[in-house]
């Protein structure tokens, strides 16, 4: 049998993630198989009471702490406590405005708070649009006294917050020059434009009396400018605020990792977020996260080289910052292939072998599995080379790492769309499939892009994803048994053309340029000092015939894994394809397999349940707007359905579950314009 990690005893749920391994999963089994389809409706809680433009998409699952949920709304990210019975607000925080916040490029995606205990006393922790980190009493929502350092603007109190911009920037060698050459830092403002912008997406974790402060920045696929801030990692003391450590993601000088950085590229290049949620081993005293990219992730010439730790599982030593190992999942991206979901912990038995394990899932459908105290994969991963970038200047590595086990999500992922993956419901769909992808370069994952001034013997390259954006759909696992749930879906796509920026300076590519389309000459503002070379062009796209994909479908997707073995024990469609499939006049009296319907599956372990639902963003709801709105049980070890109980609109992005007063609740994340629920919480219980 497998362990858990710390976060889910007393039916509490203390993490983002329910236990501090992040693997959604908790052992409370009042609600099971036998009286699932019995639970009533508790209560409904709304973000939209919480001020203007609510998230539709709820990023934030709530936390169960000593009697009271906690969770953030609205961009605003105020954090609110609810009575957990009833979903009732008990206290609210919002932090003053700040130009800043105003500024601030990913305001709407706070995905919760993090909680610990100071002396006996319960502490929120929150961080902010604005890259300030609070510290807030569990019980009454005020900042914390003689915490922190006082900050001199507006409406902020004297205590209780840290003004996290002076803490990274700190020996950061651009802000240097900037101060020597006269600059100044406004508090107000924060970071000057020229020099980067920085934010906060995940919620920071507490393991040991220290909070670790993860980054966020505006997204690199939106930019065209080389230059930003690191998303340096910050270690504070949960007590007092004291700054503890910093971890550097771009190595400096003597740093390892330093010389996968050509040309200097280290002194300018930034970015390299941490926009998951990350997981701890407290008796390890080691915390876990991933990284995504630096600067414009489309085009690598002005950073040639593997640039560490960019695409990275880091595990740190959480007293220090030190690090104790990594492990670079892919180098020098240019697919956008950022690490969406947390590390997950949970202890395996492998060949008869007890190991203390951490999973990583990726977009791209790869599973990596390592010993989290050594860093050793627990199977054996190999290097495979991979089709080199034709734009001139740029780079791509000669080769990229694959698991040789866990096999993938989805298999097509490892050679792209081969003859065994082509439509082929009837042989003539097959031969014109074929006859259209021959005249394609096809590959598998890493697919770069080409020139817009390409004439080679190819229309296009050819790549597949098997994972997808799985940020609002996290794979969950179960330590007790050693299952995992993946949900995935299948992606086959020619990457648009890369056309050079001659020196036009861009915050985000799809913007139009000044005088089409409506722009303005200031509605592409200076983002950066220097320009990269090249950019995503448009073009592209993968053929279809008449509207059919020249791949078989596999949309939304629940794969169980047991990892003690690394196999996959069933996979399942959920939903039902789409109409625009089934009823396709080239598929006029065929019986076309069921390749699951629009959105994702999201989900979590209770007891001997999978609990489920499906999550639909807006336009996936229009495509399918009369899609049942079910909040499902599972046997986790069949994925056979055991009972369901209907939603008022679709989940979005997780769930969670906690004992309170001897009852359990069943808590889903709900919104959508199309039911007028935007942004909202409804609970479960058994009836009295």
């Amino acid at each position: 049998m497998g362990q858990g990690l710390t976060g889910t005893e007393n039916g509490e749920w203390r993490y983002l993630g329910g236990d501090a391994g992040h693997t959604r999963s908790s052992s409370l089994d009042q609600i099971n198989a036998t009286n699932f389809s019995e639970l009533e409706q508790a209560w409904l809680w709304r973000s939209d009471n919480f001020g203007p433009n609510p998230d539709y998409f709820s990023r934030s699952t709530p936390i169960y702490v000593d009697g009271t949920l906690y969770t953030v709304a609205t961009p605003r990210r105020q954090v609110v406590a609810i009575d957990p019975a009833t979903g009732e607000n008990l206290w609210t925080f919002r932090e003053p405005e700040t130009i800043r916040h105003q500024r601030s490029p990913r305001q709407a995606y706070g995905k919760g708070v993090a909680y610990a205990e100071v002396d006996g006393r319960g502490v929120v922790y929150i961080t902010t649009p604005g890259f300030f980190l609070w510290a807030l009493d569990a019980k009454t929502g005020r900042p914390l006294e003689n915490w922190g350092s006082e900050f001199p603007v507006g409406q902020f109190p004297e205590t209780g917050v840290i003004d996290l911009i002076p803490h990274l920037v700190e020996g950061w060698g651009p802000w240097e020059d900037y101060v020597v050459a006269g600059g100044e830092y406004d508090a107000d403002y924060g970071i000057p434009r020229e020099l980067g912008m920085v934010t906060a997406s995940a919620p920071p974790i507490v393991v040991n009396g220290v909070v670790v402060v993860l980054v966020g920045h505006q997204p690199s696929y939106g930019q065209t400018r080389i230059e930003n801030v690191p998303g340096d990692i910050m270690g504070f003391d949960a007590a007092t605020g004291e700054r503890l450590w910093k971890f550097h993601v771009i190595p400096r000088p003597g740093e390892v990792g330093h010389e996968t950085w050509h040309n200097d590229a280290w002194r300018f290049s930034g970015d390299m977020s941490t926009w998951a949620p990350a997981s701890a081993d407290p008796d390890l005293g080691l915390v876990y996260l991933v990284t995504n990219a630096s600067t414009v992730q489309a085009y690598a010439g002005h950073r040639p080289g593997d640039n560490l730790f960019g695409g990275s599982l880091l595990a740190l030593d959480v007293a220090t910052g030190e690090r104790r190992w990594h492990f670079q999942i892919h180098r020098s991206d240019q697919w956008n292939y950022d690490l969406p979901t947390p590390p997950m912990l949970m202890d395996l038995t492998v060949d008869g072998q007890r190991i203390p394990a951490v999973i990583q899932n990726t977009k791209q459908g790869l599973v990596f599995a390592f010993n989290r105290e050594t860093g050793d994969p627990i199977w054996p991963i190999e290097d495979r080379p991979v089709i080199q970038t034709e734009v001139p200047g740029n780079y791509t590595s000669p080769t990229q790492p694959y698991p040789t086990w866990p096999e993938p999500v989805d298999p097509i992922v490892l050679n792209g769309i081969t003859e065994e993956f082509v439509i082929d419901y009837t042989p003539e769909l097959k031969e014109e499939a074929l006859t259209i992808l021959n005249g394609f370069r096809v590959g598998g994952l890493y697919v770069p892009a080409l020139p817009n001034t390409y004439e080679g013997d190819y229309i296009n390259n050819v790549g597949c994803l098997g994972g997808g954006n799985i940020i609002p759909h996290p794979p969950v696992a179960d330590p007790s048994t050693g299952l995992m749930f993946n949900s995935h879906r299948r992606n086959c796509f020619a990457p648009g053309f890369m056309r050079p920026t001659n020196g036009r300076d861009r915050d985000n590519p799809n913007y139009p340029e000044p005088g089409e389309g409506g722009a303005t000459p200031n509605s592409t503002p200076t983002t950066g000092v220097t320009v990269a070379a090249w950019l995503p062009g448009g073009g592209g796209g993968l053929p279809t015939i008449d509207g059919l994909p020249l791949y078989k479908r596999m949309n939304n997707q629940l794969t169980a894994y047991n990892m003690n073995g690394g196999e996959k024990v069933w996979s399942i469609p959920i939903g039902e394809t789409p109409d625009s499939i089934k009823n396709h006049p080239l598929l006029e009296g065929i019986d076309v397999p069921n390749s699951g319907g629009t959105g994702w599956s999201i989900q979590m372990v209770s007891g001997d349940l999978l609990i489920q639902t499906r999550a639909l963003s807006e336009g996936m709801a229009q495509m399918e707007p009369d899609a049942p709105l079910t909040l499902n049980a599972r046997d986790k070890f069949t994925g056979e359905l055991l009972g369901q109980v209907p939603l008022p609109a679709p989940g979005q992005y997780g769930m969670m579950t906690y004992m309170h007063e001897g009852k359990q609740y069943i808590v889903v994340q709900i919104g959508s314009s199309r039911t007028d629920f935007p942004g909202a919480l409804v609970a479960y219980r058994l009836p009295d």
